[in-house]
C-alpha cells in the first residue's frame, strides 16, 4: 500500500538504526508530543532498535488525556440538565470525572451520543430543535478547524440550539512550558498532523530561544526512525533547527484555509492542562462574534471543585517525568477495561499504549 508498505520495510528501518549507532555519541532525551507517535514507537518496537544513548519520552500529546478534570466535570453537569443532548468523540466518554463518567451517566439514561464529526453533532441539533445540543470540543490544531467549521455552518444555517464546550488546545505553549519547567529534553519529535495545519513556524522559538531541535515526523516506523536520526545529527553538530521529515504531508506554510477558520472563530486563552496546570495562551476560546454558540457563555453551570483520582500519576506521565511502569495502579487497579486515569482511556494515551504493548 503506497505510503505505508515502503515505510515499514525491514531493510530500510535497520539501515537507519545502523546509522544511528554510528553517529550517536551523546546521552540525549527526545520527547514525542503526539499520542499517535507513542503508539507507533511501541507497536513497532522502535526503542529496541535505538542505541543506549537515545532515550524517548512520551509527552502531552493525547487530547483526551490532557483535557482537565474541570472540563470533564462541566460536561457531566450539562448531561444532567433537562432537555440536553451531549455529543462527543468516543474516547472521551470513558474518562473518569471526579465522581462519575459520561459512560456511566449514559447508562443512567442521560442523552449522550458518540459522533464521528462535528457535522454529525450539528445534524443532531438540526433534528432536535427542542433540545440543547452540546458538542465537547477537544484536540489540538488538528481537530479545532472542524469545530470552527461547524460553528460557522451553525451560524449560517441559523441553528440556535447548537453549542460547543471548547477544550481545544494549541501545542507550542505546552512544549515551551515543559522546557521552562526543567524537564530534561534535548529535542522534540513534533506532531505531523498538527503541523500539517499550522506550518512549521510555530516551533521556531525552540531552536531560537532554547537551543532545541525539532523534527516533524510521520507515523510509520521509518518516519520516526528518520526523525530521530535528524535530531541526533542536529544535537551532535550543535546546530538545532526545525526540520520536516514528513514532507509528503507537511510543508512550511501549513493549511491556510484551516488557519483562517481558526482565526475566524477562536481566540487564545489561558487553559488548564491535566498534570501541568494553567498554561498561558494555550487554549482556544470561541470569540465574541460566535459567542452565541459558546456553551460556557450561554449555559452557565456551577460545579464543585474537581478532584483527581487517588494514586494516579497521569500528570507526571504527561510531563515525561514518569512512565506508566512507575504507577502502582498500572495494570492492576487501572486497566483499559476499568481505567482510573485519563491516560489509560484513550487509544493514544501513554498508559493504554504501554498496557497494550507491555510484552
Amino acid at each position: 500500500m503506497k505510503y505505508i508498505d515502503e515505510y515499514r520495510g525491514k531493510e530500510l528501518i535497520l539501515s537507519i538504526a545502523a546509522e544511528l549507532r554510528k553517529v550517536s555519541t551523546k546521552e540525549i532525551a527526545l520527547m514525542e508530543v503526539c499520542g499517535g507517535h507513542t503508539m507507533s514507537i511501541h507497536r513497532f518496537g522502535l526503542k529496541g532498535l535505538l542505541p543506549p544513548t537515545i532515550h524517548l519520552l512520551s509527552g502531552p500529546g493525547c487530547p483526551v488525556c490532557v483535557s482537565g478534570q474541570h472540563f470533564i466535570d462541566t460536561a457531566l453537569a450539562y448531561s444532567k440538565m433537562p432537555g440536553m443532548i451531549i455529543t462527543t468523540y468516543g474516547d472521551l466518554i470513558r474518562v473518569p470525572g471526579s465522581n462519575t463518567s459520561l459512560e456511566k451517566e449514559k447508562a443512567n439514561g442521560r442523552d449522550i451520543r458518540i459522533v464521528y464529526s462535528t457535522l454529525d453533532a450539528l445534524e443532531i441539533a438540526r433534528q432536535n430543535p427542542d433540545k440543547k445540543v452540546v458538542f465537547l470540543g477537544i484536540g489540538f490544531e488538528t481537530t479545532a478547524p472542524a469545530t470552527a467549521a461547524a460553528i460557522v455552518e451553525a451560524k449560517k444555517a441559523k441553528i440556535a440550539n447548537f453549542f460547543v464546550l471548547s477544550a481545544h488546545k494549541v501545542m507550542p505553549p505546552v512544549m515551551q512550558a515543559l522546557v521552562e519547567e526543567g524537564v530534561k529534553i534535548d529535542g522534540f519529535i513534533a506532531p505531523g498532523h498538527v503541523t500539517a495545519i499550522t506550518g512549521t513556524a510555530i516551533y521556531d522559538m525552540l531552536p531560537n530561544q532554547y537551543g532545541l531541535g525539532v523534527a516533524v515526523a510521520g507515523f510509520e516506523p521509518a518516519d520516526l526512525m528518520q526523525a530521530i536520526l535528524m535530531l541526533v545529527r542536529q544535537i551532535e553538530s550543535g546546530v538545532p533547527k526545525v526540520e520536516i521529515q514528513y514532507q509528503r504531508v507537511v510543508n512550511i506554510q501549513g493549511n491556510l484555509i484551516a488557519q483562517k477558520l481558526l482565526e475566524q472563530v477562536f481566540e487564545l486563552k489561558d487553559e488548564s492542562w491535566r498534570g501541568l496546570g494553567m498554561i498561558p495562551k494555550s487554549g482556544l476560546k470561541i470569540n465574541a462574534e460566535y459567542s452565541s454558540f459558546d456553551a460556557e457563555v450561554q449555559i452557565p453551570v456551577e460545579i464543585p471543585a474537581s478532584s483527581e483520582p487517588k494514586g494516579c500519576i497521569c500528570g507526571l506521565i504527561l510531563r515525561g517525568m514518569k512512565t506508566p511502569k512507575d504507577c502502582k495502579l498500572f495494570g492492576k487497579a487501572c486497566t483499559p477495561s476499568d481505567p482510573v486515569g485519563a491516560c489509560m482511556v484513550s487509544g493514544e494515551g501513554t498508559c493504554a499504549t504501554y498496557y497494550k504493548y507491555r510484552e
